[in-house]
């Protein structure tokens, strides 16, 4: 097997114990509130990790590169990425007031890097908490061309030259997927746990490379495709209420037009 040069995306969210609230101009949520990585990327970067240290891999790991596209306050993300074990970064800085960029924008960027740093296997999560979109990785497969598994539960290599047997929730069971390097994977909940930062390796990865890029560096613009219109919160649920007996149910679900 070749030794793996592992890409590990990694985006800077509100923290998933923040509960987001929507602006006074309804155009987004409340920006100004603690953020920390996301936590389906927290999975991947610990996945890539053991995946060293358990030497899972027969050709072994060469490199582990994590990467982010935001605003400077994204380079917290990438350190911490790098404390929790990963070699290196890349920061492709976005201007503050750009927003995010789109999924389709993210899976071009991620595309150009994983050609220039030669990687042959990047694993990412299934979604971001803020938008959902839920498209990055498949869209990443799709440009680059290579075999994809998605929601990943667990990652194993082998028997065979190159092969990488992804096992995957499914209604009802799990699937096992089987494909061949170069490869996309994203990870589900399920895959691992991921691991705290300790504060020596905080402090190491203060000293590990991280290299700071733009979009214009791989040919690319923050194009929007989509444009929000209105960001509202959800109407509030009106309590129920109590029938005597299942004629009145009966009578109250008339009344509703449900029957």
């Amino acid at each position: 097997m070749s030794a793996l040069r592992i890409l590990v995306p990694v985006k800077r969210v509100i923290d998933y114990a923040v509960k987001p609230r929507v602006n006074k101009a309804q155009t987004g949520v409340e920006t100004n509130v603690k953020h920390s990585m996301n936590p389906f990327d927290e999975l991947s970067v610990e996945e890539s990790v053991r995946i060293r240290e358990k030497k899972s891999a027969p050709g072994g790991v060469e490199d582990i590169c994590v990467v982010s596209a935001g605003p400077p306050k994204a380079q917290d993300v990438l350190r911490t990425a790098m404390a929790m074990g990963a070699d290196r970064a890349i920061h492709v800085e976005t201007r503050e007031g750009e927003g995010d960029l789109e999924p389709l924008g993210v899976a071009k960027l991620l595309a150009r890097v994983a050609a220039e740093q030669r990687s042959n296997l990047v694993i990412l999560g299934k979604q971001s908490i803020d938008d959902d979109a839920h498209q990055t990785g498949q869209m990443l497969a799709g440009l680059l061309g290579w075999p994809q598994a998605t929601q990943a539960s667990r990652v194993a290599f082998g028997p065979g030259a190159d092969e990488v047997r992804v096992t995957r929730e499914v209604d009802g069971g799990v699937e096992t997927l089987r494909a061949k390097l170069p490869m996309v994977i994203t990870t589900d909940l399920r895959l691992n746990e991921p691991r705290y930062a300790s504060l020596p390796n905080i402090m190491k990865a203060k000293k590990k490379p991280l290299e700071k890029k733009t979009l214009a560096d791989f040919g690319l613009s923050p194009e929007r495709r989509l444009k929000v219109l209105k960001v509202t919160e959800p109407p509030a649920r009106q309590g129920g209420g109590k029938v005597e007996d299942v004629d009145g149910l009966i009578s109250k679900l008339k009344e509703l037009g449900a029957i």
